[in-house]
């Protein structure tokens, strides 16, 4: 999801390193967020990362994404609060993360999502990361819906999340925001039936 950031001129080295990484990983996942990329899009000397990330690029990924994550959980809140019919806030969030995708020129998914495309074994502290952020937002969203059952709330809360997520992986490739409009709009009418 796409999320706006500071400029570089408000923020210490830690914060601008913080909002390079972010905007790394939703440009290219983890494998393209590394300590020489993330340098030079923050513009903050070697020095100062390793002080305020002596674990390396495990703990600045960590921190960025959960930073990100907090902030998307209060975005999807903001929006979703805006309405007041289930169906009306499924579409305004759909239409929120297709508009934040345009705006980024569709080259930023949701950091989330691309940083788990390239999770394995060697960062399990980041899928954990991941995971809690994916999490959050599902919760957020089940908030936000109108059934009866908790258990039923939170599986719809789940595929709403999860077309959320798929539509950036094809509005990256049509690099259109299309598949966002066409999931919230079918999504709206299930959950408008939805008890």
């Amino acid at each position: 999801m796409a999320t706006k950031i500071s400029t570089h001129a408000t923020l210490d080295s830690k914060g601008r390193i913080l909002e390079a990484t972010i905007v790394l990983m939703k440009q290219t996942g983890l494998s393209g967020a590394g300590i020489n990329q993330i340098l030079a899009r923050s513009g903050a000397p070697k020095g100062s990362l390793y002080y305020h990330f002596p674990g390396g690029k495990e703990q600045i990924t960590s921190e960025a994404l959960m930073l990100y994550a907090e902030r998307v959980a209060a975005a999807f809140d903001r929006v979703l609060s805006s309405k007041k019919k289930p169906a009306d806030k499924v579409r305004a969030l759909f239409r929120f993360a297709a508009d934040r995708f345009e705006e980024a020129s569709f080259e930023q998914s949701c950091a989330a999502g691309a940083v788990s495309l390239d999770l394995n074994a060697e960062v399990a502290a980041i899928q954990s990361v991941a995971v809690a952020a994916f999490a959050s937002w599902k919760a957020v969203i089940a908030r936000h819906l109108q059934i009866v059952s908790p258990a039923r709330r939170a599986a719809l809360a789940g595929v709403v999340l999860s077309a959320l997520e798929g539509a950036y992986v094809r509005g990256r490739a049509e690099r259109s925001k299309r598949a966002f409009i066409e999931a919230g709009e079918w999504l709206a009418m299930l959950v408008s039936m939805a008890k």
